[in-house]
């Protein structure tokens, strides 16, 4: 680690928190292994990315597993970021979306109750959030109940599943109930149906998972669904992708085109501010650009520990967008603070 921050005792204000961290499951892979489908969607994994991104990853997950799955080595890192709290997200390679009912609700309940467990080990610094079987939108519900019982704060999502994207009326009562009980959803894009066109160079992440993340954001903003559900309580990873800044083509759409404006009932960027996005952009331009299109309050620190294709300092690389001092503060906790209901008083 390379940042050195003050010591949280120090700080008066917000407390510093990264909505963006995960947590590796292994027994979930146990679980899977050998499983009638797995093979096939392994194979359809290493196509999407291609061998070299393949050679690179094992050696880039086995370097960090103490980091994955040992809190006592996750809060030392934390230390040296000048982090207080995470939210602890499973890796999302523990999503499996090819299951059946009967392995899915296994899947949910094991990720439901192991990530708990490692948020236990400090229940002031590590917060939560489960799986739910997008592939079975009638477990969903049940999903996120056993997440909330788990004291969890919500769960993580892909940004489709397969033969269903995040507008398809199977979801809403995930929709509903999550606006019902406060949960956070984590919108975390794992693999793009772009496919073989993005097998090259890591092209399958570096362009596949914006490219996820604004194709799902679209789906819920243009059929409605925010429209329906005001208060979800949303996280974008990723910073949503390329829809936020780019979202003026989205407006001139609407504007223009009675197929465009046909589910919603607002312009496109008028739902950026009822969404909430991660500050992971690698940029600090673009950083700067997120906050404007989306409000200094809708967003939120994020640093997708402790992969490769996040950032070791996440306090650095908000100070790097040289935002003002209050909006600096509002990204880096308050905003977290406020969304999590992490305060006690």
């Amino acid at each position: 680690m390379t940042a050195t921050h003050p010591p949280a005792q120090a700080r008066t204000q917000a407390p510093t928190v990264d909505v963006h961290a995960h947590v590796l499951l292994p027994q979930i892979e146990e679980l899977v292994a050998g499983l009638p489908g797995h093979a096939e969607a392994k194979e359809l994994d290493a196509r999407r990315n291609g061998p070299a991104a393949l050679a690179a990853n094992g050696p880039m997950i086995g370097e960090r597993i103490p980091r994955l799955t040992d809190p006592a080595v996750r809060l030392a890192a934390m230390d040296a970021q000048g982090v207080d709290i995470q939210l602890v997200s499973p890796s999302p390679s523990h999503y499996h979306y090819w299951t059946d009912e009967e392995t899915a609700e296994k899947i949910y309940r094991l990720a439901n109750e192991a990530t708990a467990a490692h948020c236990a080990s400090a229940p002031d610094r590590l917060r939560g959030l489960g799986l739910v079987p997008l592939q079975h939108p009638e477990l969903a519900v049940r999903a996120l109940e056993h997440a909330l019982d788990q004291g969890l704060l919500g769960v993580e999502i892909s940004s489709h599943a397969p033969g269903r994207e995040l507008s398809d009326p199977a979801y809403e009562p995930l929709w509903a109930r999550a606006e019902e009980t406060g949960a956070v959803l984590f919108l975390h894009p794992f693999g793009c149906t772009l496919d073989e066109r993005l097998d090259q160079w890591y092209l399958s992440n570096t362009v596949g998972q914006p490219t996820e993340n604004a194709v799902a954001l679209s789906h819920l903003i243009f059929s409605g669904v925010l429209d329906r559900h005001p208060d979800l309580k949303m996280i974008a990873a990723h910073g949503g992708g390329y829809l936020p800044t780019h979202i003026g083509r989205s407006d001139h759409a609407w504007s223009a085109r009675p197929d465009a404006a046909a589910g919603c009932a607002h312009p496109p960027s008028s739902y950026l501010g009822r969404l909430y996005f991660d500050s992971l952009v690698h940029d600090p331009y673009v950083l700067r650009e997120l906050v404007r299109a989306a409000g200094a309050d809708r967003v939120l620190l994020g640093s997708d520990y402790p992969f490769d294709m996040g950032t070791e300092d996440p306090v650095g690389a908000l100070r790097a967008a040289r935002l003002p001092e209050a909006d600096t503060d509002a990204v880096r906790g308050a905003n977290a603070t406020a969304l999590l209901r992490l305060r006690k008083d």
